[in-house]
């Protein structure tokens, strides 16, 4: 155990949970060695569902580190508690280094999650007890799932330790390096390709398998990493073979993400949770949102102790044009209280739907929409050539917010316009933090991030509740753009280098 507490990246075990309704309906094979599983379908089903349940402990915390550390969202400061100084309130600040907790947990949440996955892929191929094309899909579903961790990865922290396969020895997890971007992206995109190739469309899959990657998900993913490396070709000729699979835009903006259409035709893929009962695997980010104070005033439970974090700032809330039928949806400016006053301090709805348990609420996480990859195609088409075919895939997205379509913009113009679009469509699906990062140079990032915290200082979007700011808050300089190592991966691994600035 200690051993295992120490290789935090390597520690994987086989951890699944259960549940009763769909593809997360599995017993707990870690009650069971394992050179006695991996014998049949049913056992490697159970594998690849217990890689699914990772994702739901993967998409708790991204908020922190992809829509905090940007301009879309702060924190509602508790006054009497500071013990999240230098823990989540540091990503909102810009003031992270190697020892921040919650910085280690996401390192060692996405390794284990990758042991796991490397492990199970490793064991498939020596099953017999399976058809030849299942054996195919729940490969592909891991190396989707492998793709998604390992292109955040590298998102978040530049060069990262790219594994493919169990080592030999826990000795070996001293002995690891961080490879260069490009290798890790060429493995992402290799995995990517290979799960296009081998897994089944959306409207393939039974209705107890809804919610597993699809060929539309893999697509996208694919399509997104190459719009992130720059290589437009690729990603528009990638995107356009979602067109024509049947995915459709949600007419209601607020249907899209409303529990009781979950899946639905817009959904490429979202992260499964499944709330009103014990079975462990619900949602609770309604509660991590909302305003400290407000109780049940939003949640619906009057003894709830909602958190306070992520909160909109006065930046985005004054991005979305008037009449956009999605800032009611994504945000609302605050909340009336039990007194029947009105407290203005603004919060995330876009998770914000009734449930029947306090803390356990039903919503899953979209990952990847159509609406997203509508934005893509027309962000890739103005690179190569500027705007022309571009506009009616950014004026459908705008039509749906029922908005005036765009026209007559230089390419430029439109580059804005797509950073525009995006931020309020996607608001709070964890993706304005890399949308800066692909869309800006690091100089330009900073003096958009500094300028967002110049703003706030002058004008906090919350009260601080007379807590001063500290001399570091809101300087944000370009190497923070990649994230730090953990301090406890380069204690244990001589061979990891820490990023520039840290």
């Amino acid at each position: 155990m200690k051993n295992l507490y120490k290789i935090a990246f390597l520690a994987g075990v086989l951890s699944i949970t259960s549940c009763k309704k769909s593809f997360l309906d599995l017993s707990d094979p870690t009650k069971k060695t394992a050179d006695k599983f991996y014998r049949n379908e049913d056992e490697i089903r159970q594998a690849v569902s217990g890689a699914y349940s990772s994702l739901q402990n993967h998409v708790n915390s991204q908020y922190i580190f992809a829509e905090m550390s940007s301009d879309n969202t702060t924190i509602q400061l508790d006054p009497s508690d500071r013990g999240q100084t230098d823990r989540v309130e540091a990503f909102e600040f810009w003031n992270v280094t190697a020892t921040n907790v919650n910085i280690a947990d996401l390192y060692n949440q996405s390794y284990n999650a990758l042991y796991n996955i490397n492990y199970a892929l490793s064991k498939i191929g020596g099953v017999t007890a399976i058809s030849q094309q299942k054996k195919d899909q729940y490969q592909a579903e891991l190396e989707f799932m492998r793709a998604y961790y390992y292109f955040n990865l590298v998102r978040y922290f530049g060069p990262v330790v790219l594994i493919t396969e169990p080592l030999a020895s826990s000795s070996d997890a001293f002995q690891t390096k961080r490879s260069p971007e490009n290798e890790v992206y060429d493995q992402i995109i290799k995995d990517l390709t290979d799960a296009v190739a081998k897994l089944p469309a959306k409207s393939e899959y039974a209705a107890a398998d809804v919610g597993r990657a699809s060929k539309g998900a893999a697509l996208g993913l694919l399509g997104k990493v190459y719009l992130t490396t720059k290589d437009y070709a690729k990603a528009e000729s990638t995107l356009r073979q979602i067109l024509p699979m049947g995915y459709v835009l949600v007419g209601d903006y607020a249907a899209v993400f409303d529990p009781k259409n979950k899946n639905n035709s817009e959904s490429l893929f979202e992260i499964q949770y499944q709330g009103g009962n014990n079975l462990g695997e619900w949602s609770s980010f309604i509660y991590t949102f909302a305003p400290r104070g407000s109780a049940g005033a939003i949640t619906g439970f009057p003894t709830s102790r909602p958190q306070g974090w992520n909160i909109p700032t006065r930046d985005i809330i004054a991005e979305f044009e008037a009449n956009d039928e999605r800032k009611a949806v994504s945000l609302q400016e605050g909340y009336t209280n039990a007194d029947e006053v009105f407290v203005p301090i603004p919060y995330v709805n876009k998770y914000n739907h009734p449930h029947t348990i306090a803390g356990r609420t039903d919503d899953n996480w979209p990952v990847l929409r159509y609406s997203d990859v509508l934005l893509m195609l027309a962000e890739v088409i103005n690179e190569q050539t500027g705007p022309g075919d571009a506009y009616q895939y950014i004026n459908k997205v705008r039509e749906r917010a029922h908005l005036i379509g765009l026209s007559g913009l230089s390419q430029d113009a439109f580059r804005t316009a797509i950073r525009h679009e995006r931020r309020v469509e996607l608001a709070f699906e964890n993706d304005r933090w890399f949308d800066l990062k692909r869309a800006l140079t690091k100089t330009q990032m900073a003096t958009l991030l500094n300028a967002h915290g110049k703003a706030e200082k002058a004008q906090p979007t919350v009260d601080r509740g007379g807590v001063p700011f500290s001399p570091n808050d809101y300087k944000f300089d370009d190497y923070e753009a990649l994230y730090p190592i953990p301090d406890r991966q380069l204690f244990l691994d001589k061979n990891l280098i820490q990023n520039p600035g840290y």
